[in-house]
């Protein structure tokens, strides 16, 4: 564990998702993260409103709603197991084709992933995700082989305990950084 911070970010690397469970008590569970390999860029912008009350002429109280965040996501190929893990595509047994279906209803889960510093990097994980289909297209091949990417339009909501998002620190204890992908974190106390 070092306690040294960054003093800068840079790149995304090692993005996961874990489906997100909620049970009948409303009790929130998280599967195994599985990996997203081909991370390009995560631009994700906060939400919510600012309210103004006035009184004694000046903005007297202000206070802003916490909605989570909003943005994409993209990869250079979604694999086929967020396909349907997340987005609900259906394989054929027998073909082994995927179908998307118009009636599949996405489903949640938290988004892990990590931004490198110039002392170690900060991880991070967005505990209630939803995604939306991604757009379908390519480009002819011609003097080189440029890659196209896959853009993944990404809502974080706050879980109902109001948790939205947590992330490592320069003093996080080895034990939990480094099983930061083996196991959504979570706090001790969902009110922590």
């Amino acid at each position: 564990m070092t306690t040294k911070e960054n003093k800068v970010k840079f790149g995304l690397k090692n993005v996961y998702y874990a489906p997100l469970t909620v049970g009948e008590e409303g009790e929130i569970t998280f599967g195994t993260p599985v990996r997203i390999p081909g991370a390009v860029n995560l631009s994700l912008q906060a939400q919510g409103d600012e309210s103004k009350f006035y009184a004694d002429d000046i903005a007297y109280y202000v206070t802003t709603a916490n909605d989570g965040y909003s943005g994409d996501l993209e990869v250079a190929l979604i694999p086929d197991s967020f396909r349907k893990d997340v987005l609900k595509e259906t394989e054929d047994e027998t073909a082994k084709v995927l179908m998307e279906n118009a009636t599949a209803e996405p489903a949640p889960f938290a988004l892990l992933f990590e931004f490198a510093g110039d002392v170690k990097a900060v991880r991070h994980v967005l505990y209630n995700c939803s995604a939306s289909r991604p757009n379908v297209g390519s480009s002819t091949i011609n003097n080189a082989k440029t890659p196209n990417t896959d853009t993944l339009t990404l809502t974080a909501s706050p879980l109902t305990s109001g948790l939205v998002k947590a992330k490592t620190t320069a003093s996080t204890p080895d034990e939990t950084y480094n099983g930061w992908y083996t196991k959504v974190w979570q706090p001790a106390s969902p009110a922590a």
